[in-house]
This record gives C-alpha cells, structure tokens and sequence, in this order.
C-alpha cells in the first residue's frame, strides 16, 4: 500500500507548523518521494537533528508504507 504525497505533507505539518513542503513522487509508485522542507525548528540543528524531526513527524511510515524519502532540510531563509 502506497503513502499519498498528501499525506505526508500534512504529517509534517502536523509536527512543524511553519514548515514549507515540496514533494515529488519520483517514480509515480507513491512509494518513492523527494522532500524539501524548510523551518524555522531547524535553525541551530544539524542535518541529521533536521531529518531526525522530519521521520519523528512520519510516526513509524518509513520504511513501511513509505518507502524511500530522500530528504533536503533547513531553516527558512529570511
């Protein structure tokens, strides 16, 4: 079963209110997505504390139903 780009969307919001999501389902099978996403939470965070928040926000999805998330992260430009 496939995760809807939507859906991942709105799990990120949940979790980063602020945050500016970009989404690309790179193989049309709703199991391979890019995701850009940019928050203010991420300022002073490493990479790895970024993507950390961004897979707490999937709660347990990935690797299950979403299968590969390439992840892009930082803080919103200002």
């Amino acid at each position: 079963m496939a995760m809807d780009a939507r859906d991942i969307e709105r799990m990120i919001k949940d979790a980063l209110p602020d945050a500016l999501i970009e989404i690309k389902d790179l193989a049309g099978d709703g199991d391979h997505y890019s995701a850009t996403v940019k928050s203010a939470a991420f300022t002073g965070k490493t990479r790895v504390q970024q993507h950390q928040m961004v897979y707490a926000a999937l709660k347990g999805n990935m690797g299950g139903v979403l299968h590969a998330l390439a992840l892009t992260t930082g803080p919103i430009d200002n």
